[in-house]
């Protein structure tokens, strides 16, 4: 199944059964932007909030040895913003109403993060820039200090003239 069509019937089916969310993005593990239905800024700035939320999340989890990372879970004064891992390399964060149950939600959004987050994986391809061949050579020459730069024996540091 395509990212899109993911987008377009798995996260709709979760907002029609669970009407106290707001809305859906769908980012990669880099903060980057997959799919969302929330405006397009608001959508790129959670995408990226999203993968720093997941690292640090993640890295509690590891150094408490907590297991791996479920969700993260942010109160709001008018609601709550929810992450979920969505498959090895995507995210799927929602944002929902104060009268959300967060509970219930947990379990329906965790099935639909596997679902989506296996699209992605099965249609991901490397995306990025190309690896750099690593080269391991030792340095062949030295840079000279230019001859200013040396002190002098017993010479003290004055401060320049202001």
């Amino acid at each position: 199944m395509h990212v899109d069509t993911v987008m377009d019937t798995e996260l709709r089916r979760l907002r029609r059964r669970r009407p106290e969310v707001a809305g859906t993005v769908l980012g990669g593990r880099d903060g980057m932007l997959i799919s969302s239905d929330l405006p397009t800024t608001d959508a790129t700035h959670l995408a990226a909030l999203a993968a720093v939320s997941f690292g640090v999340g993640h890295q509690v989890a590891h150094t408490v040895r907590g297991g791996g990372f479920r969700e993260s879970v942010v109160h709001t004064a008018t609601g709550s913003v929810v992450t979920y891992p969505a498959g090895r390399h995507a995210l799927l964060t929602l944002v929902t109403g104060a009268d959300a149950d967060l509970e219930a939600l947990h379990t329906e959004a965790r099935a639909v993060a596997e679902r989506a987050g296996s699209a992605f994986d099965s249609q991901r391809v490397a995306v990025g820039a190309t690896p750099v061949p690593q080269v391991h050579g030792a340095l062949a020459v030295r840079t000279p200090l230019p001859a200013l730069a040396r002190r002098r024996p017993g010479s003290a540091w004055r401060r320049p003239p202001l």
